[in-house]
């Protein structure tokens, strides 16, 4: 086995976070404003981008055993990009940015999930260009979120 798979576990318990989350929120909670011109709903369209990105680059890899080539992304430096989809993000209707996180969410766990041996460790050997643990960036957005909300 490729070493331990505990990320599993953990973006499940994020991805039910996010389940209880979306189901709860009103459509006024969705448009309350966060930090630097967000709002709940925004982000959690952030989180569908970055879940998509993972999904779509790991169907990529379908029938391909040795998974990503090395990249030279400074994978610290994601402001440009964030910035770049932050009016696209503003710009989904609430409920359905809320809708689509949890979609992405529950796709690319199920995909992440489903790598092989061979291809978990080939992202580990490329120096990890995609982040399996997707739990530690839903956790981050979560905890802003439920912050907000008890303001």
């Amino acid at each position: 086995m490729a070493g331990s798979r505990s990320y599993v576990g953990e973006n499940n318990a994020q991805r039910e976070r996010l389940r209880a989350l979306v189901t709860r929120l009103s459509d006024d909670d969705l448009t309350r404003p966060l930090d630097a011109g967000w709002t709940i709903a925004a982000v959690l369209a952030h989180l569908t981008f970055w879940d998509q990105r993972t999904l779509v680059l790991i169907e990529g890899w379908k029938g391909t055993p040795h998974g990503p080539a090395p990249r030279t992304i400074d994978q610290n430096d994601v402001d440009w990009i964030n910035d770049s989809a932050k009016a696209l993000c503003l710009a989904l209707p609430p409920r359905t940015a809320a809708r689509l996180a949890l979609a992405t969410a529950e796709a690319v766990d199920r995909a992440v999930e489903e790598l092989s041996d061979a291809q978990v460790a080939a992202n580990t050997a490329a120096g990890r260009p995609l982040n399996l643990f997707r739990a530690e960036h839903r956790r981050e957005h979560l905890d802003e979120i439920d912050l907000a909300l008890r303001k």
